[in-house]
């Protein structure tokens, strides 16, 4: 027998209310989700997460519900009243990368003290942002390019050291499931790969990432102490280019990358035996 549907409380962030919207014109429109995800270029997982408030979608998304469903365009309505613009939760200096991650072709990303952002968890994300909805939600858009189906996902290489498995990021029941996300990370077109403790490599800098855009134009993007700086300098590219080959020739591939993650999350961030500490 199926379970019936989470109980969405609509009152509860931006996001509920944009779920239970969601959901609401998909029934009055005797759709399920598969037959909704049929006719839009985004899949029933991604749908039924959108729903249940565990994922924040691009005005797009919005856009081919709103013809399928014939809402009279009222959920891209709702989601700029909502959310505006997704990049407004972000500082400053980093408010156009966003739109380079949408555009990319491919992305290289090295991040050596906590997992990236496009691949955080909303609770390990809550954990680093303070609670605060709006940097989260905004983190949460931007893993949309991710999930989407047109244009593909960009091409991502995702490096991080085997230290930020065991950094502690709100204890036991936040990085089990973040670290289980890690490994379902991996796809066709998304690599996760560790680079294991004790190897020698140029990555000790902070984090750093590149993308190659469909022109074969490359920009990148380097978090300092103070702030990030987006960069495009021929020289620059090439320098940051030299250093994510010399840190990938010490990673793990991604099948020992995977078996690396599972063994820490047996070892550190369960009991021994399987059962999770939270």
């Amino acid at each position: 027998m199926p379970q019936p549907p989470k109980r969405l409380t609509p009152s509860n962030s931006a996001l509920d209310l944009f779920g239970s919207e969601v959901r609401r014109y998909r029934v009055l429109a005797n759709h399920s989700i598969k037959q909704l995800a049929d006719k839009i270029p985004y899949s029933a997982s991604f749908i039924g997460a959108v729903e249940r408030a565990e994922s924040h979608c691009e005005r797009t998304f919005a856009e081919h519900c709103d013809t399928v469903l014939d809402t009279k365009e009222a959920l891209a309505h709702l989601h700029d009243g909502l959310f505006g613009d997704k990049k407004d939760g972000f500082p400053e200096w980093f408010r156009k990368w966003p739109g380079v991650e949408e555009e990319a072709e491919t992305l290289k990303v090295y991040s050596p003290i906590v997992v990236h952002g496009l691949f955080q968890t909303m609770d390990y994300a809550n954990t680093l942002l303070f609670d605060d909805s709006q940097a989260v939600e905004s983190r949460m858009a931007r893993q949309t390019i991710l999930s989407r189906t047109n244009p593909p996902p960009p091409r991502l290489v995702y490096i991080l050291p085997e230290s930020v498995l065991w950094y502690d990021v709100g204890g036991p029941g936040v990085m089990r499931p973040q670290l289980n996300s890690l490994v379902e990370a991996n796809s066709a077109r998304v690599s996760v790969q560790i680079v294991p403790s004790g190897a020698r490599h140029p990555g000790n800098e902070g984090e750093f990432m590149i993308a190659t855009l469909p022109s074969g134009e490359e920009v990148a993007y380097v978090e300092t102490g103070a702030r990030g700086i987006m960069m495009d300098a021929r020289k620059d590219i090439s320098t940051l280019r030299d250093r994510f080959d010399a840190i990938s020739t010490q990673a793990l591939p991604t099948a020992l990358s995977v078996d690396l993650i599972n063994r820490t999350i047996e070892e550190k961030w369960t009991d021994g035996t399987g059962t999770d500490l939270a």
